[in-house]
């Protein structure tokens, strides 16, 4: 009669040992999931919710790759110029620098912009970047922006990638931005006040053109029409420019190695040598086609045919 009196005692502590035991899990677990909010937000708007029974987060769109892309969002309707902004870790900067590329769903590359970093982007942290992207009308209603870590190792291990679905807003008016390049010389003055006959005075006006298999032939010609695209307005913040010069026209343009370092030759007519004179007149005739031309992504160099245009 004793023994099973031991043996009862030892199995109802067993049982309140037992019960102790899933309380005290079970209460430590309702302490774990008992979190102050139940998703994050993420840099483009989106959410995300707690994984596990932890107060943990699934991670960010572009994360786990050290890159948070704010604008555009996923699947956002985008024209072009696309203003592109985020945040990437220093691993994915050189020179404060990387790439992003813009395809259609069939894999056509329309345009590609390089991202600067805006502040110290020699970080393990998340480093701000921004960027503009330029590209021609797509054929396809959605695409693909690649985003490509600047790796001058050239090894495939250390290459960072990150893609983002977009859309393509229907294009009515088929027409595109481009950028025409004229000249401020009040915003090209050193220390002293002098002139200094360089790209910083070089100031953008953004113009449409028709959509054609030309864009850069024909924002070069709308260029040479000078004067005659600036407004009043861009008068009096003193912009201005030597085109259109007499009887100077484009004749030809040729973009060849488009893939890796395109170099764009552009071949003009000059009867009456209107491109020639003083140096600095030249140079800011010459930086002002360059410029222009080289807003398009494919477009690294260019050069002048005739070679005895813009001589000083």
């Amino acid at each position: 009669m004793k023994h099973n009196t031991i043996i009862w005692i030892f199995i109802i502590i067993g049982i309140i040992l037992t019960s102790g035991y899933f309380y005290f899990i079970n209460k430590n677990q309702n302490q774990l999931i008992s979190c102050p909010l139940d998703a994050k937000i993420c840099p483009d708007g989106s959410a995300v919710g707690r994984i596990g029974a932890k107060c943990e987060f699934a991670l960010c769109p572009g994360e786990q790759e050290g890159i948070l892309v704010s604008t555009p969002k996923i699947n956002e309707q985008i024209q072009s110029p696309l203003k592109i902004q985020g945040q990437a870790k220093g691993f994915w900067y050189f020179e404060a620098q990387f790439k992003a590329e813009l395809y259609d769903s069939q894999n056509n590359l329309l345009g590609q912009a390089i991202l600067n970093a805006q502040t110290d982007w020699t970080s393990e942290n998340f480093v701000p970047f921004s960027g503009e992207l330029i590209f021609k009308q797509p054929t396809t209603p959605n695409g693909i922006l690649r985003f490509l870590s600047d790796n001058p190792s050239g090894l495939s291990q250390n290459q960072k990638i990150f893609e983002l679905s977009v859309q393509f807003k229907p294009s009515f008016s088929q027409s595109q931005q481009v950028l025409l390049y004229y000249y401020n010389p009040g915003k090209d003055k050193d220390t002293n006040g002098n002139i200094k006959c360089s790209e910083d005075g070089l100031v953008a006006i953004t113009k449409e053109i028709p959509i054609t298999q030309t864009p850069i032939q024909d924002t070069i010609k709308l260029l040479l029409k000078g004067k005659e695209n600036l407004t009043q307005q861009d008068i009096q913040n003193g912009i201005t420019t030597e085109f259109p010069l007499p009887e100077f026209t484009l004749i030809q343009a040729n973009l060849s190695n488009a893939e890796n370092g395109g170099i764009l030759t552009l071949k003009f007519n000059d009867p009456l040598n209107k491109t020639n004179g003083g140096a600095c007149r030249v140079k800011i005739l010459w930086a002002q086609i360059e410029k222009t031309a080289k807003q398009f992504a494919p477009v690294k160099i260019v050069k002048f045919l005739p070679e005895s245009l813009f001589q000083p």
